[in-house]
Formats: C-alpha cells, sequence, structure tokens
C-alpha cells in the first residue's frame, strides 16, 4: 500500500527523521491556521500518489497565512494524473542549498534490500537514472546485518556525511519497523538548519498489514470503489476504461488487460475499467463482490470475465457466475462475456448454457471475447 506524503512524513517523525515542521489540512481555512503557526513562508503541497504535482501545479510556495488559504482553495479539488486532490500538506519553507536522493527498496530481482543514494536529487532523478546511472549508487543491505550507514553515505560530500549516515540509520530503522517495501526520500537537503527530509515516499507490504492499525486504511484509498473492495478483500485498481476485467490470477489479469486494450483501441472504446483479480476462488459471494464493485463503477458498459480452470474448476466458477447474478438481480445492469478454459470447462460453460441468463455471452477464446466485450461498450454508450 503506498503513503500520502503527509503519512510518510509522520512515520519519519516518529522515528526521528529530521522533518520540516507541517499540518495536514482538508480545507482552505484549516491550511490558513497551519500556515499560521508555523509563522513564515510556507511550502503548500497537493496529497496524491502519484508523480508531477510541480508540474502540474499541485505545489506552492507561499509566503502569508493568506496567501496559504488561496493557495489551498486552488489545489484543492485538483486533478492531477487523474488523482483528485482532497488534501494539502503545509509545511515550513526551507533554505536549499544542495539536493540529495536516499531510498531503501525490496530488490526482487536480487532477492534483497538495496539502498540507492545520489548527490543529485530533486524532481529528475529518474532522468539522472536513465541518462547517468553511474550517478546513483546502489549499495546492497544484508538484512542479518543491517545497513552499512558508512557505506551508503559514502555517496555525499564529506561536510555533511555524518550527519547524513546518522539519517540512513533512521530510515533504515523505518523500513525494517514498519515492514515497508520502498522508503524513499528525494529531496533529502541540506539546508541552514542542518538535513531535511523534505519529500517522501512510503510503500507498505499488504502481507505484513495484520500487524499494524487500520489508520493508514482509513486515509490511503481515495477512490472509494477500492475502499469497498479493499474491504471486500479483493485486490482491485480503478482504471479509467469502460471495460471491467474479472479474472484469476495476476497474471492472466495483467494479459487480458492487454488484450482488452488492444480491443478497445479497434473498437473505439475506451479500454479496461479495472484490474480485479479473485484469486484462487470463484465462488458466489466473489463473483458477487467483484460483480458489485465492478457495476458500481459509472464508467463500465460491459464486463470481461476471464477465467481459467485449476485447482477452481470452471463447473465451480460458472455456478458462481450464475448464482451471482441471481443474487444481484436488478443489480446486474451490463452485459457479461465469460470466456472459461481449463479444468472442467465443458460443465461450466453448459452451466452457463442451461442458465441463459441475458446478460451473459459465453465466448470460447480470449481474443474474441475481448472483442466481444468492446462492441457490447459500444453499444451501451
Amino acid at each position: 500500500m503506498d503513503l500520502f506524503e503527509h503519512e510518510a512524513r509522520d512515520l519519519f517523525e516518529k522515528h526521528g527523521v529530521p522533518v520540516p515542521r507541517g499540518r495536514v489540512a482538508a480545507d482552505p481555512a484549516a491550511a490558513r491556521s497551519a500556515a499560521a503557526s508555523l509563522d513564515g513562508p510556507v511550502v503548500v503541497k497537493a496529497q496524491v500518489k502519484t508523480g508531477g504535482r510541480g508540474k502540474a501545479g499541485g505545489v506552492r510556495v507561499v509566503r502569508t497565512a493568506d496567501d496559504a488559504e488561496q493557495a489551498a482553495d486552488d489545489i484543492l479539488g485538483m486533478d492531477i494524473k487523474g488523482h483528485t486532490v482532497h488534501r494539502v500538506l503545509v509545511t515550513e519553507a526551507s533554505e536549499i542549498a544542495d539536493e540529495y536522493y536516499l531510498s531503501f527498496l525490496l530488490d526482487r530481482a536480487g532477492r534483497t534490500f538495496l539502498a540507492m543514494a545520489s548527490t543529485e536529487g530533486g524532481m529528475e532523478i529518474e532522468e539522472v537514472a536513465a541518462s547517468r546511472p553511474d550517478a546513483l549508487a546502489r549499495v546492497p543491505v544484508d538484512p542479518r546485518a543491517g545497513v552499512d550507514s558508512a557505506a551508503v553515505a559514502a555517496a555525499f560530500p564529506a561536510d555533511v556525511r555524518a550527519e547524513v549516515a546518522g539519517v540512513v540509520e533512521k530510515l533504515w530503522d523505518v523500513f525494517v519497523t514498519e515492514d515497508c517495501t520502498l522508503v524513499e526520500v528525494n529531496p533529502l537537503a541540506s539546508t541552514s538548519t542542518g538535513i531535511l527530509a523534505l519529500d517522501g515516499k512510503i510503500t507498505l507490504d499488504d502481507n505484513a498489514s495484520f500487524r499494524r492499525s487500520s489508520s493508514f486504511d482509513e486515509l490511503s484509498d481515495d477512490d472509494p470503489l477500492e475502499r469497498e473492495a479493499r474491504a471486500k478483500g479483493l485486490n482491485y485498481v480503478k482504471l479509467d476504461g469502460d471495460i471491467g476485467v474479472i479474472g484469476n490470477g495476476a497474471g492472466l489479469v495483467m494479459s487480458t488487460l492487454d488484450v482488452v486494450a488492444a480491443a478497445a483501441s479497434e473498437a473505439g472504446a475506451r479500454g479496461p475499467a479495472n484490474f480485479l483479480d479473485i484469486g484462487g476462488g470463484a465462488s458466489a459471494e466473489v463473483m458477487v463482490n467483484g460483480l458489485t464493485v465492478i457495476l458500481g463503477d459509472p464508467q463500465v458498459r460491459s464486463v470481461f470475465v476471464n477465467v481459467f480452470g485449476g485447482i477452481t474448476a470452471c463447473d465451480a466458477v460458472a455456478t458462481g457466475i450464475v448464482r451471482s447474478l441471481e443474487i444481484l438481480g436488478s443489480r446486474a445492469t451490463k452485459p457479461l462475456v465469460v470466456r472459461l478454459d481449463g479444468n472442467n470447462v465443458t460443465e461450466g460453460r453448459r452451466i452457463l448454457a442451461e442458465a441463459a441468463h441475458p446478460l451473459v455471452t459465453v465466448v470460447a477464446t480470449m481474443d474474441d471475447a475481448a472483442r466481444e466485450a468492446a462492441k457490447l461498450a459500444i453499444a451501451e454508450v
């Protein structure tokens, strides 16, 4: 789970990482109050889980509380790469001498943890990494021994190296203690008052969610459909298309998204509306929950159910689809295209054929099913 910047900042502060003073605000008046309490120039920053805030006008440096109120009024409600701004973070402004970059992440390819550091932090760190990879130091971290702060800090100038080493230790403590897969600070700034983490990103390991409070869940999913899906235990990601997608297994769902995108492009539809992996179970309850979430998206015009029967056989999937449509009743309003393959596929198709639900079309291949879903999406407009 990705955190908002203000949530990352709070975890940094909890573990002793130096951060500028600040408060989160959900309305312009609260932003004004926060700025007044800081008594000086402040930065008003949109709280969204995407990059490009600065270029989109979602970050403002202002001098007065009145200006902070106006900046918040301008930023709140803004759309940044499909993310609506519901909160802003108001922090004291800092005089920056240099900007650095520091992160810890789970290196899945190397099956280890990795520290990355650069003296060229700031908005364009991705370009630095792509054009001059030698400017980004990569230091493997032994999880048993912990981080070698001196090795990581060696990438930094001598006059700040000792202070940075202390920050490295604290950020590693955040990474381990809070069950993270990513902790990133960009920029880690050298200021007149010392080293400060001016902006941060944290991704929490969902597999460790049982060990932490639900406070992050309450704030972290801006989209109400994603919040509903999480409550139902579904692996769902909202996209911006008009064809709902349900599949079993992340790999199959990702492949389905590609096929649907291609079919939609040919037909003039908008593409996949979501990622929804129902995993190994396709019971009536799971299908009801999945269809309820997808049909709750007003953008959805058709739904493509793509299942490969394995441990959960196709006849069980078909039964789940039929029962879910019975349970949903009048709430089921969009056409479903179903493609089944694998274990007990013949029986699964027979069950759907005998049910003869008017919303269900059974198609044999994934490509043909994607084309049918795209055609139906256009017809529903």
